[in-house]
């Protein structure tokens, strides 16, 4: 699930937080990074069990106003479709939620107002009155409404943004992807699958885990080397007149420039020119490229960038 975008942001966030803490070393450093991962993957499943949590308590609302001193008709007889959802049920019980659910102490307890405030948006918006006035449903439509939730409410509300950035300051930037591995998820399940279906692992493959490793020690071992470079190719920049966070894009996307011969130079400079668009000035997207691509150009010169062509 931990992509290699993601894991690149949480390096930049790691050297970051490196230079700016002083003090720490770099194998304490390397497991403050772990711990943001595994963090990120736990938003993962606390935003999966806010679909049981906000249908529980669409089911408590139905029953509350069943129990209500005069209720009406509607209230005897309500629109059970929502809280009947066969999407939301078969995850309900899957043994990998609840598992780890159970393992990490995962709970909107505390947040029960964030759990209302997407329910109310839900029962609001017009994705939902189609789906509740429709003739019939089926287990695609029920994926699909909260793929639309998902897609629609989770990620506009700001008030959710913010009671995410409240509950850990681990998730200030996670929820967007993670937001869109859940979609994936939702769409790649089945009921074939029943409660043993698998959901996404935190790495796809123990590459990626060891491609965070060694970028990470690779920029902060070789600082000073990466620095250099960057200062020959920024001639009329002093490196004190440059923003922080450009230096730490250059200096980490060198360092996998240079560490990792099956990675083609293009995809690197994309994904740090992207990284910059988000996190730092600007025109430092436009800086950085200039700055890497005269880089590159350099370290071909003097034989010192070497890649391996997959075939």
């Amino acid at each position: 699930m931990i992509n290699r975008v993601l894991l690149r942001i949480k390096i930049i966030q790691a050297v970051y937080s490196f230079y700016k803490g002083g003090g720490k070393s770099i194998p304490a450093a390397e497991k403050e990074l772990f711990y943001s991962i595994e963090k990120t993957y736990e938003l993962y499943f606390h935003l999966l069990q806010l679909s049981v949590e906000v249908t529980k308590y669409a089911a408590q609302r139905i029953d509350a106003r069943k129990n209500k001193l005069r209720p009406t008709d509607e209230d005897l007889n309500p629109n059970t479709r929502f809280i009947d959802n066969a999407f939301v049920d078969l995850l309900s019980r899957n043994e990998h939620l609840n598992n780890f659910i159970a393992e990490h102490k995962i709970s909107w307890a505390d947040n029960f107002d964030t759990v209302k405030l997407v329910y109310d948006l839900i029962v609001e918006s017009d994705f939902y009155a189609e789906y509740m006035a429709a003739e019939s449903t089926d287990f695609t439509a029920d994926k699909n409404l909260w793929r639309k939730i998902f897609r629609n409410i989770i990620l506009q509300c700001e008030e959710f943004f913010e009671s995410i950035e409240d509950q850990s300051i681990y998730w200030t930037d996670d929820l967007d992807i993670v937001v869109s591995f859940i979609i994936k998820t939702i769409k790649r399940f089945d009921l074939k699958g029943g409660v043993e279906q698998e959901l996404l692992p935190m790495f796809r493959d123990e590459d990626d885990a060891e491609f965070a490793s060694k970028l990470f020690r690779e920029t902060l071992e070789n600082e000073a080397k990466l620095l250099e470079i960057v200062d020959n190719n920024t001639k009329n920049w002093d490196l004190d007149r440059i923003a922080f966070m450009d230096t730490i894009i250059m200096q980490t996307a060198l360092a996998e420039i240079m560490s990792f011969p099956t990675i083609p130079v293009s995809v690197t400079l994309n994904e740090y020119i992207e990284i910059a668009k988000n996190y730092s000035t600007p025109k430092s997207a436009v800086f950085i490229n200039g700055v890497l691509d005269s880089a590159v150009k350099e370290l071909k010169a003097e034989n010192k960038l070497i890649k391996v062509v997959r075939i």
